[in-house]
């Protein structure tokens, strides 16, 4: 019983660690494709069941579908994304900030609290120009 619950949470641990580690805003088969080979009997299931957890619990975020894969951020702090929609790549925008006029007004005209802002441009990278 032991053993099955640390390689439990060598995968999870690992999936987040992989996860955390990057910048290129993963999907799950990009997950799965850097962990494969170093743990042979993680399953694909596995990956989204864990990701889907750390959502929940607001260990990484969603950035949406982009070109029909949901990509995730490790990085949980308000920041903002530029995405491609040639190529696809999602790249930060370390420079700007999140506007807290935005949560603000967002939170004035709803009566409640913002928890989270993320603020995304889509557009077409210099490469697919």
């Amino acid at each position: 019983m032991e053993a099955t619950r640390t390689k439990h949470f060598r995968k999870r641990d690992a999936i987040l660690s992989c996860i955390k580690g990057t910048h290129v805003h993963p999907s799950a088969d990009w997950v799965y494709a850097q962990l494969k080979p170093q743990i042979p009997d993680l399953s694909i299931g596995t990956v989204y069941r864990n990701l889907a957890l750390f959502k929940e619990q607001g260990a990484i975020v969603s950035l949406g579908t982009v070109q029909g894969v949901e990509r995730f951020d490790g990085n949980t702090e308000p920041h903002v994304h530029f995405i491609c929609t040639g190529c696809g790549r999602v790249d930060d925008l370390p420079k700007m900030e999140v506007p807290q006029a935005f949560c603000s007004e967002a939170a004035s005209q709803t009566g409640g609290c913002v928890e989270c802002c993320q603020l995304t441009f889509t557009g077409r990278c210099s490469q697919c120009l």
